[in-house]
């Protein structure tokens, strides 16, 4: 078997990212190696060709779901470019208190999906740092005038965390819902 092209290691490795950043999101950084290369397509034998240790990779892939979740801001505010602020921030808490992204984490918000693992991460770990700015940066993309960034960061994070730990109740969906509410409620000039 010949040797994979420079192009080919690149796009092997992206794969391996973006994998990763969907499977840690969805089942935490614990996923073992063998798994996740499975999950990407590639052989087992390929990682260490890409990655010096699984550390590096959930450095990687933390900053990858970071990355999108940036791009997802900035897709939805230049969807609501022309109208108010207080549109684009309704519309972007409506998504992440949606019953669809409850039930997807492997594709939604890194501050919800891995802050039990950054809370196990020494606070060296690059991962760590970039999950600490990526909240921060959050926060801010959230703050408005009338209400702080953190406060409604809290709100909509626990309000995620709570509704994916009680997903086969009722109690679930009026998580999301009294959390919108709230929301609203305080935006509304």
């Amino acid at each position: 078997m010949g040797r994979v092209s420079q192009a080919q290691a690149q796009e092997n490795r992206r794969r391996i990212v973006e994998t990763a950043s969907r499977l840690f999101r969805e089942q935490g950084t614990h996923v073992s190696v063998a798994d996740l290369m499975k999950a990407a397509g590639l052989t087992h034998g390929g990682f260490y060709k890409q990655f010096a240790s699984k550390e590096a990779l959930i450095d990687e892939a933390t900053s990858h779901a970071f990355a999108e979740l940036a791009q997802h801001h900035t897709v939805a505010l230049e969807q609501h470019t022309g109208q108010s602020d207080t549109a684009a921030q309704q519309a972007l808490i409506d998504a992440y208190l949606s019953i669809e992204h409850r039930d997807n984490p492997s594709d939604g918000c890194p501050v919800a999906a891995l802050a039990g693992d950054m809370a196990r991460e020494p606070g060296n770990h690059e991962a760590h740092r970039v999950y600490t700015q990526g909240v921060s940066d959050f926060a801010d993309a959230l703050a408005t005038p009338d209400q702080d960034g953190i406060t409604r960061l809290c709100t909509m994070f626990g309000a995620l965390v709570l509704a994916r730990a009680t997903k086969d109740s009722p109690l679930s969906e009026e998580i999301l819902a009294t959390a919108r509410a709230a929301l609203t409620a305080t935006a509304t000039p």
